[in-house]
């Protein structure tokens, strides 16, 4: 089921709860003049939202929780954004679900809950530059990363991110708007650079917004030869935005001269994360992506 088809069911079904990580993980603040992390209103019970798993929805403080690489660390880190078309966040499905894949290849994770409203504006309310709060919390949360690389063991030049859906588009966000000054910088972190050393975006949404074609980029994602590598996942019949989003981020990058890979699957429609039915070839993308990961030097040898 598509995000916004969730969005439509679950405005009833809101159970107020704040949305923890497993034993052992604990949320991190990143912004230091919030004190606190209140309750937020997770998804939890019914149908396809159990199967699915918590769905976070009216973010208002944004939290990373790192989950560190298991076995042999690669010193790779991926900051994690889960999708919810900007309205609320897929923290199982879109988050811990892809932590637990990518820290057993050695891989560190950061999983961030960035704002959103969760208020029914779906979904175009939290899409930058509408609203810039969670491209805000994503190019923190890179420098936070990126300024602690040696406290996490980690190369500051191995930091990549990985999006889905509408975390896809901020995957192409941070991925083109590293040196706009989307805040005004607080602290000596806000001097590190938030540039990804790569990105993996699974059925992006927003990337052909504000524009009158449908195959046109958004221009508030403009792809630059400073543009990191990227790997791309798509279903050719995804009922929500379509393929045309995907083709028009990769047709920029092979424009920029950016190495890229585009991978378009007949089938899997959208939202489909790790957990794609193993009958269709879409379920295949993540051993995909752990080849471009090996061929860019990101896995443990």
């Amino acid at each position: 089921m598509s995000h916004s088809a969730i969005a439509k069911r679950v405005e009833s079904e809101w159970h107020q709860a704040e949305w923890r990580p497993a034993s052992g993980l604990t949320q991190r603040l990143i912004w230091p003049d919030e004190k606190s992390i209140p309750d937020k209103f997770v998804i939890r019970g019914k149908e396809e939202l159990t199967k699915d798993g918590g769905f976070a929805g009216k973010v208002s403080i944004p939290t990373m929780t790192i989950y560190p690489a298991r076995g042999k660390n690669s010193g790779t880190a991926v900051v994690i954004f889960p999708g919810g078309g900007y309205w609320c966040l897929a923290m199982q499905l879109e988050g811990t679900d892809v932590c637990d894949w990518l820290t057993a290849k050695g891989i560190t994770c950061i999983l961030l809950k960035y704002r959103v409203p969760g208020d029914g504006l779906f979904p175009r309310s939290g899409c930058y530059p509408g609203n810039k709060a969670a491209l805000e919390d994503a190019q923190r949360t890179i420098r936070m990363v990126r300024a602690q690389a040696s406290q996490l063991k980690l190369n500051p030049h191995k930091i990549g991110v990985l999006g889905f859906s509408a975390g896809g588009h901020l995957v192409a966000a941070t991925s083109t708007l590293f040196d706009k000054n989307i805040y005004k910088p607080i602290d000596a972190t806000d001097k590190v650079s938030c540039r990804p050393d790569f990105a993996i975006a699974i059925y992006p949404g927003h990337l052909t917004e504000h524009t009158n074609k449908s195959y046109q980029l958004n221009p508030y994602v403009p792809v630059t030869k400073k543009t990191p590598p990227t790997f791309i996942v798509q279903a050719q019949d995804d009922p929500v935005d379509g393929i045309a989003n995907s083709i028009a981020y990769f047709t920029a990058l092979k424009k920029a001269g950016i190495p890229a890979e585009l991978h378009i699957f007949s089938e899997g429609k959208h939202a489909f994360g790790l957990k794609a039915s193993p009958k269709l070839p879409v379920s295949a993308w993540p051993s995909l992506a752990e080849k471009w990961l090996q061929s860019n030097n990101l896995l443990a040898n």
